[in-house]
């Protein structure tokens, strides 16, 4: 299957949507263990990335990404703003000035952003971070499309595993960021950076559908 830019613009629609609509929910769940204000942050630069978007003539998927990433890097303050501009950043390197991307140009742009993550945060999987989501959802990703499916053939499971791999940091030790100042008492708490990738994996998917 090929993405073109109009499918990476509803992508961006869809993860905005859900990031507004999650918004006191991410936040509640950074006041557990972090500053409380992932939510907030999360929403304001989704709505700047809209916004940026509807003013610039970014037609291409990597150009969508680029304005993309440039808006989170510019209005979303905390750990946030940089590690989610370098996901979109890391994308938009990988595609280039490309017209369409192809399901295996699409997941080595995902895998181009989860080394960018783990290149700032340090993070591996299992140190409560958004690494627990990205890392064992790229792989499967790659996994598959590697072995001739395609990426509308997966998605299903890979929302699954989005999930599924989002609630495994409730019973973990934060390793890495404020949540690790607080030791033990960061067990019990789902992390926040892993429920925003969880909405990032499954607003991608959504839009290979159309829904």
């Amino acid at each position: 299957m090929m993405y073109d830019a109009e499918y990476f613009l509803r992508f961006v629609k869809i993860f905005a949507k859900y990031l507004e609509e999650n918004r006191e929910y991410l936040t509640q769940l950074d006041a557990a263990i972090g500053d409380g204000d992932h939510g907030i942050n999360m929403d304001r630069g989704a709505k700047a990335a809209l916004e940026r978007l509807g003013t610039t003539n970014a037609g291409t998927p990597g150009a969508i990404m680029r304005t993309v990433g440039m808006a989170l890097l510019s209005s979303v303050g905390g750990a946030a703003g940089p590690l989610y501009g370098t996901v979109f950043m890391r994308m938009s390197m990988a595609f280039r000035n490309k017209e369409k991307i192809d399901d295996k140009e699409l997941v080595a742009g995902l895998e181009q952003a989860l080394l960018g993550i783990k290149g700032l945060g340090k993070a591996e999987v299992g140190d409560k971070t958004m690494v627990d989501v990205w890392e064992p959802v790229v792989e499967f990703m790659k996994e598959n499309i590697e072995n001739g499916r395609t990426l509308p053939e997966i998605c299903e499971d890979v929302i699954a595993l989005a999930e599924e791999s989002m609630k495994a940091t409730i019973p973990l030790q934060a390793r890495k960021g404020r949540a690790s100042y607080l030791g033990e008492r960061s067990i019990g708490h789902q992390d926040p950076g892993a429920t925003s990738s969880y909405y990032f994996f499954r607003s991608l998917c959504e839009a290979i559908g159309g829904r």
